[in-house]
């Protein structure tokens, strides 16, 4: 089929489109090569890509919808997969401007092209952000989200309702997948585990936020990537049929759309990520504690009960061998750099 892959030089948007085209489909990506971390990373990831006769690439931003529609009528894609967005949570502290141009006006405008193109699947990604101030352990799809603690959260919050609006009003079969802390090769710069090995290579000190009282439900890239080509075969119907048929499935009442977590529902104490890292380097972090920062929480812990249903798939990679998948790729990355 014909995908359509948003941020497909981001982290997770490489490595999806990557699985699609292993798979047999034809990609578009749609990238806007931003400089939030290095574009170098992007475009190396995107060479990558365009080693394949069967991806093309369009460099562009989600608030372009000139250019963004034009790109949808021509390509007529079957599947979408949005994944383009701007990420972080403290980061939206320091430039919340971007995340409301980027997540929030560039969904609408990524739905208002579908609304006249109609995909056979849309895939938006969320996070488990979203969840915020909520305490009930594990997370579930159906739990609240109505109390974000960080802009981040709160735009994705937002366009997920909004996608249900738009699956209503135009019948865009949709499902919202929530990814918990992904980590792995060709992954940000800005994220934790890159930066505490860059750091322990460099022999300085990694700041350890929240005291290293905290734990993630971390989520493996290759578990992550195989948990949304599942899903795109898992479209949700408006009149119900091909639901999970119990009180945990969170298909919408009224549209085609569903909300699904992509976890394993094994959350990983920080310390036990950061002794992984250390057994793997062979070196001994310099650890600088810190508090919690603003928009973090203490703990994440996905309940994976309703991808399981779809699916019959649950992540499992255990946080030993992704670490070390991270740091031999982080090895010959920065070999080639050199």
């Amino acid at each position: 089929m014909r995908v359509l892959v948003t941020g497909s030089a981001g982290f997770v948007g490489f490595h999806t489109s990557k699985r699609f085209l292993e798979d047999g489909h034809e990609v578009l990506g749609f990238d806007g090569f931003t400089e939030y971390y290095d574009p170098d990373l992007k475009r190396r990831r995107n060479e990558i890509l365009l080693g394949h006769e069967a991806f093309t690439s369009v460099t562009g931003m989600l608030e372009d919808s000139k250019l963004l529609t034009e790109t949808i009528e021509h390509f007529r894609p079957e599947i979408v997969i949005h994944l383009a967005a701007q990420a972080g949570v403290r980061y939206s502290i320091e430039n919340p401007s971007a995340y409301i141009s980027a997540n929030v006006q560039g969904t609408f405008n990524l739905l208002e092209a579908l609304r006249h193109n109609k995909p056979k699947h849309l895939l938006f990604a969320s996070t488990s952000s979203v969840y915020g101030g909520n305490r009930t352990l594990p997370f579930a799809e159906t739990a609240r989200t109505a109390f974000p603690v960080s802009l981040y959260a709160a735009t994705k919050s937002a366009c997920e309702v909004i996608s249900h609006s738009y699956a209503n009003l135009f019948g865009i079969p949709t499902t919202c997948f929530r990814f918990f802390t992904v980590y792995g090769p060709w992954g940000r710069p800005d994220m934790a585990l890159f930066k505490f090995v860059d750091a322990m290579l460099r022999d300085e000190e990694i700041e350890v936020y929240g005291n290293g009282e905290m734990s993630r439900d971390f989520t493996f890239i290759d578990d992550l990537v195989e948990g949304v080509a599942r899903l795109s075969e898992i479209v949700p119907q408006a009149n119900g049929e091909g639901t999970d048929a119990s009180e945990m499935d969170s298909v919408s009442p009224v549209a085609p759309w569903r909300v699904v977590n992509i976890a394993g529902g094994q959350p990983v104490p920080l310390m036990r990520f950061i002794t992984a890292i250390e057994q793997t380097l062979g070196v001994t972090a310099k650890k600088k504690m810190l508090p919690m920062q603003a928009g973090d929480v203490t703990d994440t812990l996905a309940s994976p009960d309703l991808l399981v249903s779809l699916t019959g798939f649950k992540p499992s990679t255990p946080i030993d061998e992704g670490v070390k998948a991270f740091v031999d790729w982080y090895t010959e990355y920065q070999r080639g750099a050199a």
